[in-house]
């Protein structure tokens, strides 16, 4: 049995885990990086055909955005999530399939007008998200499931998002079992709408992440609501506008929440029938995902409203903006308004439109609801950037810049500490992963000097031999080289794609009859003919 770190090891996002054990290849996670990484990733150590399963924590991209991807390069096996992550990926995977297709046609129109830049293919096709999405298995929460032989899961709910989980994982190998949890993201407590996250009773080897392991959240319970009518009355009064850029899943309907109770007790008495536009087509269609999952999902405070036929995270003056025209008319509206808007960081998406509308306005506000990674236009504008570039045009930051303090899906550095004692018995070993470089090592610091816990921050690379227990390789650090100005094609990168592709299907190919593999040999040595030429 074997434990390697592929993603998300002293960086925050790119989340990715491989196991090799009872005859099969399995990945924890397969997300997508984002914002600035500062370490090279090793590669996956087998083709993509030769993963036989994908467990996944949650639906949040830096965990579910390279799923397509692997498909595209061959994977063919199953995706074991709980049933709302399942939900929720089936949106969220279309929409990164159509992100990735945008920045290709946009960085190919550029191509065009500069020799100097290669025209660029999208990383995945909407089919492969497509068809990504017919790979899950939903599955409860508290269950044990039996994979195959020698493999059983189980998923508990960690509080971070609508269908979040830790997993627990039996590996039975030679009549030797030993069990791994994969924590993914732990949820801060006391959030809106979905339940605190539950630990789970012993494990010989922890997986955990450690985003917020450096910092606290304020003892005091913040209060949501009164931040929110402050920034509200004070926006409304200048005639500004309130922009949040949101995630689409998780904080946008938190939000809705907030505001269906400030509407509903009239607490912003000088405008209380102020619009509210959603802009974002995947936060609408979250929205229905959450009250699809509402029973299985929600806290006994959302259920209660929903007990009395009250939906929680919806009211009047609502409007769910689907189409690019219903999008640009919303900035041709000059009454004061709350746009709630994808992209959180500020990266991608609708709320780049409405920053270039409203950042430059000294009567707007521009309200952060998330945490922000370093290298993002968010990080940029949180930390005071003056100005900053969208669609190639450099806008002044003149607007109000707010943070509603303390409201984080993530567990601060006590949450951590919190779900990790949970154990009844201590566990063997603890793996600190998905925090910035500094967080990783000092969490896990913290976690054995005043803890006891043995634990350690593997760099991408790093090998483990679960049985033993003992290291099988250590990574190092690789940094990132700076990249070259021009943009390069990856047009190469499919066609070593398609080739490891081709080599996993060989390695499958031995219960062929004769004559098949004999045709199968024939058609590549013609295809090698060809393009040898």
């Amino acid at each position: 049995m074997r434990l390697m770190f592929i993603g998300a090891d002293h960086e925050v996002t790119g989340s990715c885990h491989f196991i090799e054990a009872a005859g099969k290849n399995i990945l924890v996670d397969y997300g997508m990086e984002q914002g600035k990484n500062y370490f090279e990733n090793v590669p996956l150590p087998v083709s993509a055909p030769e993963i036989d399963y994908v467990f996944l924590t949650h639906a949040h991209v830096d965990h579910s955005g390279n799923l397509p991807l692997l498909y595209s390069k061959g994977f063919r096996g199953k995706i074991f999530s709980t049933d709302a992550t399942a939900d929720l990926c089936s949106i969220m995977l279309r929409d990164c399939a159509h992100i990735q297709l945008q920045e290709a046609e946009w960085r190919s129109r550029k191509g065009k007008r500069n020799k100097d830049i290669a025209q660029v293919e999208p990383a995945y096709t909407m089919l492969d998200a497509e068809n990504t999405i017919k790979s899950f298995v939903p599955c409860p929460y508290g269950k044990e499931i039996e994979v195959c032989e020698g493999i059983t899961i189980r998923f508990t709910d960690i509080g971070h998002l609508l269908g979040s989980s830790s997993i627990e994982i039996w590996l039975t190998e030679k009549n030797v079992t030993k069990k791994l949890v994969f924590s993914g993201d732990i949820g801060n407590k006391d959030q809106p709408i979905i339940k605190d996250p539950q630990t789970t009773d012993e494990a010989d080897i922890v997986v955990m992440e450690s985003t917020y392991g450096d910092r606290l959240h304020s003892e005091e319970k913040p209060d949501y609501v009164k931040e929110l009518v402050d920034i509200l009355n004070e926006t409304f009064a200048k005639g500004g506008n309130v922009v949040i850029p949101s995630f689409a899943v998780g904080r946008t309907q938190e939000i809705l929440y907030f505001i269906r109770k400030i509407k509903k007790e009239e607490l912003v008495s000088s405008f209380p029938n102020f619009p509210v536009f959603v802009d974002s087509p995947l936060a609408v269609e979250a929205t229905e995902i959450f009250q699809k999952n509402e029973y299985e999902c929600y806290d006994e405070e959302a259920l209660e409203l929903i007990k009395r036929h009250i939906n929680p995270i919806t009211f009047p003056g609502l409007n769910l903006s689907i189409t690019t025209e219903e999008s640009r008319a919303i900035n041709e509206d000059p009454e004061p308004k709350v746009i709630i808007s994808a992209s959180g960081m500020c990266e991608a998406g609708r709320i780049r439109h409405h920053l270039k509308h409203n950042l430059w306005r000294p009567e707007c506000t521009i309200l952060f609801v998330g945490y922000q990674s370093v290298g993002t236009t968010g990080r940029a504008i949180v930390d005071g950037a003056d100005q900053v570039k969208l669609f190639g045009e450099t806008i002044d930051v003149k607007a109000s810049i707010k943070k509603l303090t303390g409201l984080s899906g993530h567990a601060d550095k006590n949450g951590l500490i919190e779900w990790v004692q949970g154990f009844k018995v201590p566990p063997k070993k603890v793996f600190v992963v998905h925090g910035e470089d500094s967080v990783c090592s000092s969490f896990a610091r913290c976690l054995k000097e005043e803890y006891g816990f043995n634990t350690y921050a593997p760099y991408s690379g790093t090998e483990y031999d679960i049985i033993s227990g003992n290291f099988i390789k250590e990574g190092v650090p690789i940094p990132i080289k700076k990249k070259e100005s021009s943009l390069v094609s990856d047009v190469y990168e499919r066609l070593k794609a398609a080739g490891a592709r081709l080599v996993g299907i060989i390695a499958r190919s031995d219960g062929l009859s004769n004559k098949d593999k004999a045709k199968f040999a024939d058609q590549i040595n013609a295809l090698c003919d060809k393009w040898s030429k």
